[in-house]
């Protein structure tokens, strides 16, 4: 079984490094979300055992687009040098515009 070879370190494997995407590349394609949308805000996502840690911009309406990060630190940092609010979510939880916005992208 696949899964166990992981285990026991024989199979291939990917670190959530492997899915952090390029500073530079993540910061232009907030600038170009958040000049192109109204009311963005960011909402930095905490590190899982599966993924790293992400910031989420949300705009006035609930659409909203996700980049990792390799450390809180750093997401935190390009967030607030967009100009924008930035909340961390454990502590805000989603806005509401966020999950009607996906429930409504789910129904097309």
């Amino acid at each position: 079984m696949a899964w166990w070879s992981r285990l026991r370190g024989e199979g291939p494997s990917r670190s959530r490094s492997e899915s952090v995407s390029d500073p530079a590349a993540s910061a232009a394609h907030f600038r170009h979300f958040i000049t192109s949308r109204r009311g963005v805000e960011a909402y930095v996502e905490p590190a899982t055992n599966v993924t790293a840690t992400t910031v989420v911009l949300i705009a006035h309406d609930g659409e909203w687009t996700r980049r990792a990060f390799r450390s809180r630190p750093e997401a935190f940092d390009l967030a607030r040098g967009l100009g924008i609010p930035v909340y961390d979510v454990n502590l805000t939880g989603y806005p509401a515009r966020m999950r009607a916005w996906t429930a409504r992208q789910r129904r097309r």
